[in-house]
């Protein structure tokens, strides 16, 4: 199975306690895609600005990422600007300039519209109504959403969960949208808002995944040195989502195979500004790490009465 994902290609500047990277490449479709050319074909689709590099659309066609989708149109390309603390679990926005994405209409080329794996980036939840609108039968749909949405388009946002299968979104999005402060409670929320599975990402913490009868936790992986955590949300998202493009298996047990390779690849994204580490990763360092990250949740069973 490929994978069409929609979302932003964009300019970020970030500043962190270990250095700063400005102008680098950024974007949910950007972060997601490359994780998930690991694993499957991807095709992307996104708009960018006439200052966009050609540099960047040679890294992107070098992970064998299908451009048919990415627009190229008047105006300056999408920038993000962003600072972290100590506490990298939650960025400080400096400035935001939409520029071309104010204009962003997604199209997907016929050849997408067919996709058996869609992922729905973060944008504007009304985009990605209309995105979902434009594919026949999908064999599974996910999306990420962020807090701004949350607060000014809850009503379309709750439209697109009714109609995906999976939800991906961070802990304080999950309390924000449901008003529940507890999680647990706010993860059975979201669950009958319609979606079938409810993924929750905690930064350092790992994640944790939901539906209507079972609870999965994956921790991250722990690291000596954390550079920049811009991204890393989309590049587990694409490790998840490219794994389970790659297998086809939608099991219980697949999927949360899927969620530990989504955790391996955020984890190597993290270690670098932008995509630094992912432009010189193997696919031998993704299996060595999979299986060391299996090892800190290996424990026997409790022997038989």
């Amino acid at each position: 199975m490929g994978i069409v994902v929609v979302g932003t290609v964009a300019f970020d500047t970030v500043e962190t306690p270990f250095g700063k990277g400005e102008n680098v490449l950024g974007g949910s479709a950007t972060y997601f895609s490359t994780a998930a050319s690991f694993f499957s074909e991807v095709s992307l689709v996104a708009v960018v600005g006439e200052d966009f590099p050609e540099e960047h659309v040679a890294f992107l066609r070098s992970r064998e990422i299908n451009l048919a989708g990415l627009q190229r149109i008047p105006g300056r390309t999408f920038h993000w600007s962003g600072r972290y603390g100590y506490d990298l679990n939650e960025a400080q926005t400096l400035d935001t300039q939409l520029n071309v994405l104010l204009a962003f209409k997604p199209q997907l080329p016929p050849a997408y519209r067919e996709t058996d794996v869609l992922f729905l980036a973060n944008i504007d939840p009304e985009l990605q109504l209309e995105v979902l609108d434009q594919v026949t039968a999908p064999r599974l749909v996910a999306c990420d959403s962020m807090n701004f949405w949350i607060s000014s388009k809850p009503a379309a946002l709750r439209e697109v969960i009714k109609r995906v299968d999976i939800v991906l979104i961070n802990e304080g999005e999950a309390r924000m949208l449901t008003g529940e402060p507890n999680l647990i409670k706010a993860a059975r929320s979201i669950i009958a808002m319609g979606c079938k599975r409810l993924v929750v990402k905690r930064g350092e913490y790992g994640v944790l995944m939901f539906t209507a009868d079972t609870v999965f936790a994956a921790p991250a992986y722990p690291l000596e040195e954390v550079f920049d955590p811009t991204g890393a949300g989309d590049t587990f998202a694409g490790g998840f989502m490219g794994y389970l493009a790659n297998t086809g298996d939608l099991s219980e047990e697949g999927i949360r195979q899927a969620l530990v390779f989504g955790a391996v690849m955020a984890s190597f994204n993290v270690e670098a500004f932008s995509l630094d580490r992912m432009k010189r990763l193997t696919y031998r360092e993704i299996e060595a790490r999979y299986r060391s990250f299996r090892q800190l949740t290996s424990f026997r069973d409790l022997p038989a009465p």
